[in-house]
C-alpha cells in the first residue's frame, strides 16, 4: 500500500482530553423486571437507551418463541466532546474477558502529525485574528490569469513543525509556471532534480487537475477563495516537500512521507499569521527518482498519488474558504474535515469508472482504514483531535461521512447537496451534523450510523436493516472481496480483508458480560442470543466499578433485534 499523507502511523501525538475515574461513584442498584430502560422489539426494530435516564438498567422480556431470538448491542458514546472517553462494564457481575483489543493502536506518521499540525495552526490563527481584520473572499472580477512561463517566488514550509510566525520554518522557492489551465496553474520549483516531469506529463496533470478534480471538488463543496484575483488555483511542485522526511522516516515501515498540503495561513493576510503568499496553493513533491532529497519518487509514482492528493486536500481549501473566510467562523472541526478530504478521495476516483485501475488508487487508501476501524471499533475514536490513532481514526472518519452523504443526499436529491450543507456554512462539528440531516440530533445520528456498520448489508431470515441503518453506496460484507479482487492487478491488495471485519462476539443474553472503553462517537459491538422459552433479562450499562456513566459522555445502549 502507498505510503502518503493520510495512509501511515508513529506514535501518538495527544493524549485522550477528557477520562473520568469512575471509583467515586456510588455503585447503581440491580437491574430489575419494573426497572427503567424496558426493551420490547420485533424483528428489525431497535432503540437507543439512555443509561444516564434508566439507573443504567435496559429490560429485555422473556422469549416466549419456539426459536431463538438475537440482538445486536452496541455499547457506545455519543459525545461531541473530541477525545472523550471512559471505561465502561456491562452486565454487573464480575466480568468476563473484555472485547479483544485488536491490532496494536498505531498513532500519526511523521506526514500525519504535519497534517495535524496545519489544521491545528488554522483554528488557533482563527481565535486570535480579529473579526474585521479577516480577508473577505474577493470574486474575480478582474481576472490576472497567470501566463505560462511566469517566475514567481513563494514561500514554503521547511519543517514539520511550520509555523509563518517563525520565519526560519519557511523557505523561498522560485518557481515557473509551466502549464496553466482554465482554474489550475503548475508551478514547478525552478531547483526540482532533473531530469524531471516532461511536458506530456504535465499536460496530464493538467488535465486531471483542470478539468476534473477541480470541477468535482467543487460541485462537491462550493468553491474556493480568490484572494489574489487571478481565477486560478496554484498547484506547486517543489523539492521542499519531499524534504519535509528524511529518507529515513520515509522507508522506515511504520513512517511515511509529506506527498502534498494546503495551509490556510496562504489565505490569511494579518501578521504574524500569514505565510505571505496571499494566494490559494496546492503544495506538492516532485520527481526524485534517485532519491537526492528524501526517499525516491519516480515520474510514474508522482503523476499518480498527486491527484490523490490534490482532491483531498483542495477539500480542506474549499473548507477553510467556507467556514473562515466567508462566513468569519472557525475553521471546520478537524475529525469532520478530514472525513469531508477522504470522502472527495472516493468521490474524485468515481469520475473515472469504469477505469478500475484508477479507481482503486482513489479509494484504496479509505477502505484499508476503513477495514483497520471495523477490526476494533471499541478502540478508536470517531469525535477526536484529528487522526491521533492513526490510520482506524480515519477509517471511521471516512466511514461517517459516507454515511451521511447517503442518507442526507437521498433526502436532498445528489450526495453533493448534501456535501455542499456540510462545507457551506457557519456550523462545525456535531452542530454541523445536525442541521446537514435536518435537525436530527447528533447522538441519534450516531446511534444510526453505530448500527449501520453491522445491519447495513446484513443478511439473516426475515431481517430487513430500516433505511436508515443502511449505506447506499457500499456493501462492505461482499464489497472488500470486490475490490480486493479489482484492484489487485493494480496494486498490493494483500492487506485488505476479503469479508468485513466487524465480528461482534455472542453471548448467552441471560448472563452476558462485557467491558471496555467508551470512545466518542464509537462502540463496542455484542451478538446476544436469547433461547427459545428463556426467561426476561436485564442489561447493566455502568462504568467500570458499577457507578453511573457521566453525561457528558452522552452514552447510549443501542440495541437492534436481528432474528
Amino acid at each position: 500500500m502507498p505510503k502518503r499523507l493520510w495512509v501511515v502511523g508513529l506514535p501518538s501525538l495527544l493524549a485522550a482530553a477528557c477520562s473520568s475515574s469512575p471509583v467515586t461513584q456510588p455503585p447503581l442498584a440491580p437491574c430489575t423486571a419494573t426497572s427503567r430502560g424496558q426493551v420490547s422489539l420485533g424483528l428489525s426494530g431497535y432503540t437507543a437507551v439512555d443509561p444516564t435516564q434508566t439507573a443504567g438498567c435496559a429490560v429485555f422480556p422473556a422469549n416466549i418463541f419456539g426459536s431463538t431470538i438475537e440482538y445486536l448491542v452496541v455499547p457506545q458514546s455519543a459525545s461531541s466532546i473530541p477525545d472523550d472517553s471512559q471505561a465502561f462494564k456491562l452486565g454487573g457481575n464480575p466480568l468476563a474477558a473484555p472485547l479483544p483489543p485488536g491490532a496494536p493502536l498505531a498513532g500519526p506518521s511523521a506526514a500525519q502529525q504535519f497534517d495535524l499540525r496545519l489544521r491545528l495552526a488554522e483554528r488557533e490563527f482563527a481565535a486570535q485574528i480579529p473579526r474585521p481584520l479577516r480577508a473577505p473572499p474577493r470574486a474575480p472580477a478582474l481576472v490576472t490569469p497567470v501566463d505560462s512561463g511566469n517566475v514567481r517566488t513563494f514561500k514554503v514550509c521547511n519543517v514539520l513543525a511550520c509555523d509563518p510566525r517563525k520565519p526560519s520554518t519557511l523557505s523561498s522557492v522560485t518557481a515557473t509556471a509551466l502549464k496553466v489551465g482554465t482554474h489550475i496553474a503548475i508551478y514547478v520549483d525552478n531547483a526540482a532534480p532533473q531530469p524531471g516531469l516532461t511536458q506530456s506529463d504535465l499536460d496530464n496533470l493538467r488535465a486531471v487537475f483542470d478539468t476534473r478534480l477541480y470541477e468535482t471538488d467543487t460541485l462537491a463543496f462550493g468553491r474556493e477563495s480568490d484572494i489574489d484575483s487571478n481565477g486560478m488555483v496554484i498547484v506547486l511542485m517543489t523539492g521542499k516537500v519531499n524534504a519535509l522526511v528524511t529518507s529515513a522516516q520515509c522507508t522506515n515501515p511504520t513512517g511515511g512521507y509529506v506527498a502534498g498540503y494546503f495551509f490556510g495561513a496562504d489565505l490569511i493576510t494579518t501578521p504574524p499569521f500569514a505565510t505571505g503568499n496571499g494566494a490559494e496553493i496546492f503544495y506538492s513533491i516532485v520527481p526524485d527518482p534517485s532519491g537526492t532529497l528524501s526517499c525516491a519518487h519516480s515520474v510514474v509514482a508522482v503523476s499518480q498519488i498527486v491527484p490523490v492528493t490534490f482532491v483531498h486536500e483542495f477539500q480542506h481549501m474549499i473548507s477553510f474558504n467556507q467556514h473562515f473566510l466567508v462566513r468569519g467562523n472557525f475553521p471546520e472541526d478537524l475529525w469532520l474535515n478530514e472525513g469531508l478530504s477522504h470522502y472527495a478521495e472516493e468521490n474524485g476516483g468515481r469520475t473515472f469508472l469504469p477505469d478500475t485501475g484508477t479507481f482503486c488508487r482513489y479509494v484504496f487508501g479509505d477502505l484499508y482504514n476503513s477495514a483497520q476501524y471495523f477490526t476494533a471499533p471499541h478502540n478508536y475514536f470517531l469525535v477526536d483531535t484529528a487522526g491521533i490513532g492513526g490510520l482506524a481514526n480515519r477509517g471511521a472518519y471516512w466511514l461517517f461521512v459516507r454515511y451521511l452523504v447517503d442518507q442526507v443526499g437521498a433526502t436532498l436529491g445528489s450526495a453533493d447537496s448534501a456535501t455542499r450543507r456540510l462545507d457551506g456554512t457557519a456550523l462545525t462539528g456535531a452542530a454541523n451534523v445536525s442541521n446537514a440531516t435536518g435537525g436530527t440530533a447528533f447522538p441519534t445520528v450516531l446511534a444510526h450510523w453505530g448500527l449501520a456498520n453491522y445491519v447495513s448489508d446484513l443478511s439473516l431470515p426475515g431481517f430487513i436493516a430500516p433505511p436508515e441503518l443502511r449505506y447506499v453506496t457500499w456493501k462492505f460484507r461482499t464489497d472488500y472481496q470486490t475490490m480486493k479482487t479489482a484492484c489487485a492487478a493494480f496494486l498490493n491488495t494483500g492487506n485488505l480483508p476479503s469479508q468485513l471485519p466487524l465480528v461482534p462476539p455472542v453471548l448467552d443474553a441471560t448472563s452476558a458480560q462485557g467491558s471496555g472503553m467508551l470512545h466518542a462517537g464509537s462502540g463496542s459491538y455484542y451478538r446476544l442470543q436469547h433461547a427459545a422459552g428463556a426467561p426476561g433479562f436485564t442489561l447493566l450499562f455502568s462504568n467500570s466499578a458499577g457507578g453511573a456513566l457521566r453525561t457528558t459522555l452522552v452514552p447510549r445502549l443501542n440495541v437492534i433485534r436481528i432474528q
